[in-house]
Order: C-alpha cells, then structure tokens, then sequence
C-alpha cells in the first residue's frame, strides 16, 4: 500500500515538474499547457503536435534530471510490463528499452524472430489481442510501417515504434533532446541532412518545423526521400515559417548549418544494394572540409552503428561530434514514451500536465 502510494506521488511530482519545463522551454511559450495523450500511439510524430512533442521531450529532460543527476528512485512502471519485438536487431534500441522500462520498476518482454513472426505463423490481429491480454504496451521494431499500424489498429495497448522503414520517431526524439541539451534552444538552428532519404530523414521531415528549426537535405539523385513526406514537411514549413532546402550537393547542404547528420547509407535489408549505393553517396562522407561549410558552432549527430565512410574519424571522435550522447539519450526518450503510454492508458483522463 505504501509502495503504490509512494508511486502515485512520484507520478505527480512528474507532471508538476514536466508542466513547469513546458512553461519554461526556451524554444517559445506554448499555447497550451494541459497535453491529452489518451488512446494515443507513438507511430510518427506527424500524428503530434508542436506543444504535444515539446512535452515528450520536456518529460524525457525531466527524468533524466531526476534520475540521472539527482539520484532519484522512481518506480513508476512497477507491476507494468513491455513486449519488445525485434524484427531488427539493435544495440541502442534493445540496452536503452530493456534497461529504461527496468529502471522505471517494470519488466520488459524482448521477443525476436525467432520468437513471433509477424502475420507468418499468426496474424497481426491475433499477435495484437494476445499481447493486450499479456501486456500494458508494445515497443516495436519491424520492417514495415503497415504491421506497426495495423497492430495499433487491433491492440487495445499503446503501440511505440522503435523503428520502421518510413520512420525512426523515438531517434528523432533523442536526437532533439541532445541539441536542446547542447545549445540550450531549439528554435532557429539549422540542420543539415546529408546522406540517405531513408526513415531517419522522414522523422526529421515531419518535426523539425514545429520546433522553429530550418532543413538544408543533401541525397543523391534516386535516393529522395518518399514525395508524399515532402509534401507534408513542405506544408509545416509554410505554417512554422521555416526554411526547406533540398540539394545532390552536400557542401551546398552544410552552408550556414549549426547541425550536420548523417545516417548508414546501408540500412539492414539493402546488402544486396551495397555496391550501387557507395558508388552513388561518392563525395557524401562528412569531414572537417565540410564542417568549414557550415557555421561557427556547428555539431555532429549520426545515431549509429556508424561506419568510416558516412563521417571520418577526424569528426566522429572529435568534440563537435555528439553522437555518444545522442545514444545515450535514446535510453531516456524511450523511458519517457513507455512511461507516458502507459500512464496515459491507465489513467482516466489521459491529461498528464
């Protein structure tokens, strides 16, 4: 009895704590401060809001001031579990998940391939209900976008992406939180993409403008992200009144950029392509060259595994490069995403502000 009192009061003190940062974040005032995320996914953040994807973030800082730095116990998940299914294989995504929902009080489920097989040996309908029935939410790593929506069609449980081949939401979600970190604002800074139009890019695509922030693209010709994205992030542009830029040239793409990114130009499943695509990303590889592109405090996000030809290691290991602390930061938005899908499932009003 004390042990669940003890939770509830640590829940509210989260949400006092996590109102107080979205009255204080230094990306601009909100026009709202009470967030409903009742019944909600985590699919991709175009399905959320700028104030809904400022308080993910203001709630992942708040943990890990709590947690982290100011050596707070808070078993906020105890008794909750989580299915973890892996269709890919992750180090960042697997360590942050299991050791985050752990550190919260709960008990994460991981589940390979070799342990269910999406729509193969029962369908997504049923691997859905059955796991509504065993668990409180599903963290999903898979190939196709289409099995993350139709699980969160038939669950009656919060489904989060832990990744897709359209999109990468809980990285981006990271990476925002490492340059909030570093710069002290989001507002105003300008990315610069340069690589592959894959999963990651699509994520950036559909948040960036909320935050304030402008988006200089760089990817080879037949390698643009999907159209029907563009469009959209074009949309946002328009409405946050932020720059869109796309580019084949890389230098032209780092101009005046506070952030360089980079991602593998090989994402699992593209072995077979492996030839074509190092010929087609020739020139791609970030260096100090194109960092003398870019402006005075520029920095390095690349959310791993990297390799030699996506950035050198004159940039990978140098202070410019945030990379280690970007993955780190996975471990705390991931918290913050079962937490409050959880949370938000469990408690009447969803409203956690």
């Amino acid at each position: 009895m004390l042990f669940n009192l003890r939770n509830l009061l640590n829940a509210a003190t989260l949400r006092k704590s996590s109102k107080q940062l979205v009255q204080h974040f230094r990306s601009g005032q909100p026009t709202q401060t009470n967030v409903n995320l009742k019944g909600r996914d985590l699919l991709t953040l175009q399905n959320y809001t700028a104030e809904e994807i400022k308080y993910l973030l203001w709630t992942a800082s708040d943990l890990k001031q709590r947690i982290k730095y100011k050596g707070e116990y808070l078993p906020l998940l105890q008794g909750k579990s989580l299915a973890m299914i892996f269709e890919k294989r992750s180090t960042r995504t697997r360590l942050s998940t299991e050791t985050g929902f752990a550190l919260l009080g709960g008990h994460p489920c991981f589940l390979t391939t070799q342990d269910i097989h999406l729509g193969v040996n029962e369908s997504l309908t049923d691997t859905a209900r059955v796991l509504s029935s065993m668990t409180n939410a599903v963290l999903a790593r898979v190939y196709k976008q289409s099995d993350l929506d139709l699980l969160a069609k038939e669950a009656s449980i919060p489904i989060v992406n832990g990744l897709s081949d359209s999109y990468h939401p809980i990285q981006i979600l990271a990476d925002y939180l490492t340059l909030q970190e570093h710069y002290g604002y989001l507002k105003g800074l300008t990315i610069s993409w340069i690589g592959d139009g894959n999963n990651v890019l699509n994520s950036i695509l559909m948040s960036a403008a909320k935050f304030g922030m402008h988006l200089r693209v760089a990817t080879p010709k037949g390698f643009e992200p999907d159209p029907n994205i563009v469009k959209v992030a074009e949309e946002y542009s328009k409405e946050y009144s932020t720059k869109l830029f796309f580019t084949t040239d890389p230098l032209e793409a780092a101009s005046g950029a506070n952030v360089l990114v980079t991602d593998t130009w090989i994402s699992m499943g593209q072995e077979e392509e492996k030839a074509e695509r190092m010929k087609a990303f020739h020139g791609y590889q970030i260096t100090m060259q194109t960092g003398k592109y870019a402006a005075s405090d520029w920095t390095f996000l690349h959310c791993l595994p990297r390799k030699p030809q996506e950035v050198d290691d004159e940039v990978f290991y140098s202070p410019r490069s945030l990379a280690f602390q970007e993955a780190e930061n996975r471990k705390w938005t991931i918290m913050m995403a079962s937490e409050m899908a959880i949370r938000a499932a469990m408690e009447g009003s969803g409203n956690f502000a």
